[in-house]
């Protein structure tokens, strides 16, 4: 290719603090990921033969508080790749989140520079949702095609915020999230061409914006760095963290099970921990080498990091794993490649249990390595093992097949073999910045030829984050009550997602309801209540909320309730597995218990205010006072603003009631139990289906003509 017929790129990354050489990364919020990204991006793309010329556009700050270099204009990367600065409102540096305002400068500022070239760029790519809203206010108006890559979304940050307990208000006043979600909706219907990192990105990220469009969306895994991930180079036993792991293993020679995540209860440690201390052969055949962050105190850490943290150590203890599993306090960020490579040459295997995993950067970064590979079936890790063929998915909650395919690569050298080697190879092929350059080019370069600026779709838009009305309900005796009506139900919901938010609220724990909905093939829903109301989740990937957690301890006192509880007769502690931080889970024999009103009149002359719930005729359960289905419930329509009349509540049995009553829509589905529910025949708003299971719901569904109302909401 000549170069008259070489490209022009113009890529556009507003905030952060951006230069060629030692980036500043995690100076602050914005100075992270994305800036080493792009600019890694540009170099790469520099050095396409099919490229002539990259710029990389971002703000000029001059600001006495930081580097003089980010005033400059004019940065040069290589020979034909350089940073462009240009001014973006007021000089001084300041957060993303109060940009906005310099953005329409920002963007007129773009436009004159790019008149003053001799040629105007070929495409243009913005990164994140200000980018994206000055490339739309300017790219069609130059007839140039816009790629588009999110790297974060503001409605998924959006229920992480709100999940984290900060109210509508407030999170409107600190991040401007309304305007963010706003230029993301008009990006993806003005772009040409939005570049994500998995197809899950896509599926359970994109796919909540009205505006997503499949036919635009291409995936194009993120590059790794192959000069600090690398095979083994033969010293990597003299380093500091190897002398670490030492003081933990007796017998450090075994192969090494590696897991290395952040400790999250999404990360599912535990299960890892628990399908190694159950299996005899997997512990006498191999060590387990956790490491999960950086701790000097657990007691000093975040409630959710403790928790994490002290699961692990009390699982270690309890299969009394000392000696052949190590979880070192500390690394350093040079330390994982060796870990890697140390587990290479013990003939070991990296594991990513996590119940869910949008990417697995960690995956790529050990294959590169030459490491097999043990990961969860669940997103990114499903893309990374087809393309690498150097690993095994797992179903997470399965703890029985994880160790058994965990020893089966273990015990088969021929095996272990090929998967070193196939990371090895496929690693550079796919997931190398050559590789991804390779196929950025082979996904833009149709929109170049004869490019004509196509019309956005007229696409109906939520002028608010949140769906116009929900739908919940419980799992157990209600929506799988009948199997061969579930696929009706799943379509229903499907077919009508961009205005309705689907909840589950169950007793189930997390793990258990999880492994109920891909049993039953349901999809993920927006919302999973858990434990009887006492656990919220959000999609996509489950984020816990635990604004809820601390909402729900006040006057929790569980130590006293087991011990007034302890000599009732016919009450029995069911197995510990059943029982949760907020919940005293007991089996009951109705014949021999006091009553429910007894028992809770016990309680309440003790002073211990709680909620009972008598499920089944045999499931006695006591959470906090402030923790219920029915609660958790109207806790999520609050924080997400839908009208309780616009909620279609479906239960089954006595620990739904609080949902039902009140001004929500509800269902009682035919069932054996539905008798716990008879208090409610009077209410208006409470319809008792003929039909159980599913297909009861689907029967209320049509009797409220709840899907014929179903629309987008006016602000």
């Amino acid at each position: 290719m000549d170069d008259e017929k070489k490209l022009y790129l113009l890529l556009i990354s507003v905030h952060g603090l951006i230069r060629g050489e030692n980036l500043e990364l995690g100076r602050d919020s914005d100075t992270g990921g994305q800036t080493k990204y792009v600019v890694e991006l540009a170099r790469a793309l520099g050095q396409h033969p099919s490229i002539a010329r990259v710029d990389l556009v971002t703000q000029r700050v001059e600001d006495p508080a930081i580097d003089p270099i980010y005033s400059q204009s004019l940065e040069k990367l290589s020979d034909n790749v350089q940073i462009v600065r240009i001014d973006c409102g007021e000089p001084e540096y300041v957060p993303k989140e109060q940009l906005w305002e310099g953005l329409d400068s920002f963007s007129d500022n773009i436009i004159d520079y790019i008149n003053k070239q001799q040629q105007k760029p070929d495409l243009i790519h913005s990164h994140y949702a200000d980018a994206g809203y000055v490339a739309t206010r300017f790219s069609h108006v130059l007839n140039i095609p816009l790629v588009h890559t999110g790297h974060s979304l503001g409605r998924v940050k959006r229920r992480r915020l709100l999940a984290s307990g900060l109210k509508k208000d407030d999170i409107e006043q600190r991040f401007n999230i309304s305007r963010r979600i706003d230029a993301e909706e008009d990006v993806l219907a003005l772009a040409d061409r939005i570049i994500a990192s998995t197809h899950q990105e896509i599926d359970e990220q994109y796919g909540m914006y009205d505006c997503c469009q499949s036919q635009k969306m291409c995936v194009i895994p993120p590059g790794t760095d192959l000069e600090r991930f690398h095979p083994v180079q033969g010293n990597e036993r003299e380093s500091h963290i190897c002398r670490v792991l030492g003081r933990f293993l007796q017998e450090p020679e075994k192969p090494m099970i590696l897991a290395l995540s952040r400790p999250d209860q999404r990360k599912n440690i535990g299960t890892l921990i628990e399908a190694y201390g159950e299996s005899e052969a997997l512990r006498s055949r191999a060590n387990l080498v956790v490491v999960a962050g950086n701790r000097d105190d657990i007691h000093e850490m975040e409630d959710s990091v403790q928790q994490v943290l002290t699961d692990i150590l009390l699982l270690i203890d309890r299969y009394d794993l000392y000696g052949c599993v190590a979880y070192p306090k500390h690394h350093e960020s040079d330390d994982v490649s060796i870990l890697y490579r140390l587990a290479v040459m013990s003939k070991g295997v990296f594991v990513n249990p996590a119940l869910t995993e949008p990417f697995g950067l960690t995956l790529i970064e050990a294959a590169a390595c030459g490491l097999p590979l043990v990961a969860t079936e669940d997103g990114g890790p499903t893309d990374i093992i087809q393309n690498c063929k150097n690993g095994e998915l797992i179903d997470p909650l399965d703890k029985q097949a994880m160790a058994d395919v965990i020893l089966g690569i273990l015990d088969d050298p021929q095996r272990w073999q090929n998967y070193s080697d196939n990371g090895l190879v496929n690693v550079e092929k796919y997931y190398s910045w050559q590789a991804h350059v390779d196929q950025y080019i082979q996904q833009v370069t149709p929109l170049f030829e004869g490019y004509q600026k196509q019309q956005p779709v007229d696409l109906m838009r939520r002028p608010m984050l949140f769906h116009d009305r929900a739908l919940f309900t419980d799992l157990d005796q209600n929506l799988l009550a009948v199997p061969n009506a579930i696929s009706g139900f799943v379509d229903t919901v499907r077919r009508n997602r961009t205005c309705l938010s689907f909840g589950i609220a169950t007793g189930r724990r997390l793990d258990s309801a999880l492994k109920e909905l891909r049993k039953y093939g349901i999809p993920q829903p927006d919302v999973l209540i858990t434990s009887l109301g006492t656990e919220i989740y959000y999609a996509p990937n489950l984020t816990r909320d635990t604004a809820w957690n601390d909402h729900i301890d006040h006057l929790w006192k569980p130590m006293a309730v087991r011990k007034l509880l302890e000599d009732i007769p016919g009450l029995k502690l069911q197995p510990k597995i059943e029982q949760s931080r907020f919940k005293i889970s007991y089996y009951i024999d109705p014949k021999k218990a006091p009553s429910l009103e007894d028992i809770t009149s016990l309680l309440h002359r003790n002073d211990l205010v709680v909620n009972a719930f008598l499920s089944f005729g045999q499931y006695l359960d006591i959470v906090p006072i402030r923790a219920s289905k029915g609660f958790a419930m109207r806790w999520f329509a609050n924080q997400w603003g839908i009208d309780f009349d616009h909620i279609l509540v479906a239960g089954g049995s006595g620990a739904d009631e609080d949902m039902m009553r009140g001004n929500t829509l509800a269902v009682v589905v035919a069932n054996r139990h539905d008798e716990e529910l008879t208090e409610l025949t009077d209410l208006d708003s409470v319809y008792f289906a003929r039909q159980p299971g599913a297909s009861g719901i689907l029967e209320a569904i049509k009797h409220y003509g709840f899907i014929e109302q179903c629309k987008v909401r006016k602000s």
